[in-house]
């Protein structure tokens, strides 16, 4: 849609406030990939993360006129989307979160001067399951904080903001996921390849959702 490089942020939530509801498409359109990733990587399959997605654009163009950008849109919708994840887990299991801290420097994992061949990572456009179901082993904590960080490309302040844990544990809980994965990771995958949300079903979530919201009464 050629609106979606016209509009700041700012101007762009402003216009779907003022009932401008189709450039509410727009929104569907940069978030989903972010979205698929963090419902994945809450264990959910590919069927019960779009569900999700959808609960969550719902929830976030609901609340809209709330939004008062003391954060990005983007960790906000986020955080709707773990809130959404939470539930769903909790309504699947009793079990608390695994949480802990650990003291150690955090690094950067994926060099530039790396030469990956993307081709082993991606298969009609889903992430190997190898590589998937190694991410999945991990302790949800670790699991989410690499996922928001290093695939969702979020910075160490919207991280922290996101999961609303200190900037210092994002980097210990970050560098443990990574110890974590490296010798897994490195071997062939880079980051961008992760839970990959297929452009064949971007369009899809854009109809499905817009058609809900047609039926609103708000």
């Amino acid at each position: 849609m050629k609106e979606s490089f016209q509009y700041s942020e700012a101007e762009l939530i402003q216009k779907i406030v003022e009932d401008e509801i189709k450039l509410y498409e727009i929104v569907i359109q940069r978030f989903n990939s972010y979205l698929y990733k963090v419902g994945r990587s809450y264990s959910f399959n590919h069927e019960d993360t779009q569900d999700l997605m959808q609960d969550t654009y719902i929830d976030a163009f609901v609340n809209l006129p709330k939004f008062e950008s003391r954060s990005t849109f983007k960790t906000w919708i986020i955080k709707i989307m773990l809130n959404n994840c939470f539930r769903k887990r909790q309504r699947w299991s009793s079990k608390n979160i695994f949480t802990t801290e650990i003291n150690e420097k955090s690094t950067p994992m994926f060099s530039n001067n790396q030469h990956i061949d993307t081709n082993k990572a991606v298969i009609n456009g889903e992430l190997n399951d190898v590589i998937e179901n190694a991410l999945l082993q991990i302790p949800i904590d670790y699991r989410m904080t690499f996922i928001l960080r290093e695939v969702n490309g979020l910075n160490i302040a919207e991280t922290a903001d996101t999961l609303n844990i200190s900037e210092t544990n994002v980097k210990v809980r970050l560098n443990r996921a990574k110890a974590m994965l490296r010798k897994e990771v490195e071997k062939s995958y880079s980051a961008e390849d992760i839970f990959e949300f297929n452009l064949i079903h971007c369009g899809a979530m854009v109809e499905n959702v817009m058609t809900k919201l047609k039926y609103l009464n708000l």
